[in-house]
């Protein structure tokens, strides 16, 4: 059974950059697994590599367009 670690950190909405309070779990080799949101009107958004948070009044687009402006498009194969 592999090990977990589980790390409160602050990461800012990928929308607007508002302060979001995450529990965040890393598996043995420190690499992202899962993630929740702790604070109130925050939301997770799903990535394979990165832990990300949107503000809940965000639209599903906003939060698509702000993926890709920062990140890149991403693809389904990609780890």
């Amino acid at each position: 059974m592999s090990e977990t670690h589980v790390k409160g950190e602050m990461h800012g909405c990928i929308v607007c950059g508002k302060l979001y309070e995450l529990y965040v779990v890393y598996d043995e080799n420190g690499k992202f697994t899962g993630s929740k949101v702790m604070s109130e009107g925050g939301r997770k958004v799903e990535h394979p590599l990165r832990p990300l948070v949107a503000c809940e009044r965000h639209s599903e687009a906003e939060v698509e367009a702000a993926v890709v402006r920062v990140y890149g498009e991403q693809h389904e194969d990609e780890d």
